[in-house]
């Protein structure tokens, strides 16, 4: 049983990232997407936050916790890795800038490529990525339908049409996929009960969206984005590294798991939260 509701779960997530990516390619263009990232000192921020302030924070609280080796290894892997297929999901969910979601999202991807095999085996003896296995289901999975869409939405502008009913496919899957991951994972997720994992992974969260927001941006859809992108981590990325360089030590992956996890449920409710608050705000810039 455990296995078919694994094998769900990851149909689901599958479903969410593939009609997310294209439902985003059709409901916007090119130069949407492209267009804040010609601000300089909002990508380099960006970039600041994300592949040094988390990374930074990640070692920085699993000592602070007083953490085992495979779960600082753990925490590490999410800290290093950043760029995941929720962003443009949490910036609509929070009334955010999609558009410099989706940018965000596909830069800090492809930095995350190289960055991932040449910063981890400085940080970790005898560690070794591969570049491509990092690449391949990011660039399957997420950038080529997404490129795609963008490609059909410029030949058939009426192709934007279909946007609706897939971002309502993609936020059902969302919720269907984490709520199984959960369901399967609740053993691990007690087993950690107690060990600081938790508590780290919200500590973690939290310094990653005030870094975000404090230095992302001049206004709040841009700040609340660059906040959300900081604190949500490549998963998949850190899941593979896990599994793979890590293979002989099986806590580094139940951290990585869990941590996903809990990481994943704190930003929705707190985009869902900004969300909530955004139309009173811009309420009360408009009287």
């Amino acid at each position: 049983m455990t296995d078919v509701l694994a094998a769900l779960a990851q149909v689901a997530v599958l479903v969410f990232v593939l009609t997310s990516m294209i439902a985003l390619g059709l409901s916007l263009t090119g130069r949407q997407v492209v267009a804040p990232l010609r601000d300089l000192r909002l990508v380099v921020f960006g970039l600041v936050t994300s592949f040094v302030v988390a990374p930074v924070a990640a070692w920085g609280i699993a000592a602070l916790f007083g953490l085992s080796q495979d779960q600082t290894l753990g925490l590490l892997l999410l800290g290093v890795a950043a760029g995941a297929p929720f962003l443009p999901k949490l910036a609509q969910m929070a009334h955010g800038d999609v558009p410099y979601s989706v940018g965000l999202m596909v830069l800090l991807m492809v930095v995350t490529v190289g960055y991932v095999p040449l910063v981890l085996p400085l940080l970790v003896d005898g560690v070794a990525v591969d570049a491509w296995d990092i690449a391949r289901p990011l660039l399957l999975l997420m950038l080529l339908p997404l490129a795609l869409a963008l490609a059909v939405r410029a030949r058939y502008p009426d192709a934007a049409r279909l946007a609706p009913a897939l971002n309502t496919v993609s936020t059902t899957a969302l919720a269907l996929g984490i709520g199984v991951a959960v369901l399967v994972a609740l053993p691990q997720i007690w087993d950690q009960v107690g060990t600081g994992v938790l508590l780290a992974t919200l500590v973690l969260t939290a310094v990653c969206l005030a870094a975000g927001y404090l230095l992302g941006g001049t206004g709040r859809e841009q700040r609340t984005v660059t906040a959300l992108g900081t604190a949500q981590r490549n998963l998949s990325a850190a899941l593979l590294i896990a599994g793979t360089s890590f293979a002989d030590s099986p806590q580094v992956l139940v951290t990585v798991m869990v941590a996903a996890l809990l990481l994943t449920a704190s930003l929705l409710l707190v985009a869902a939260e900004a969300g909530r608050r955004a139309p009173s705000e811009r309420g009360v810039r408009s009287r």
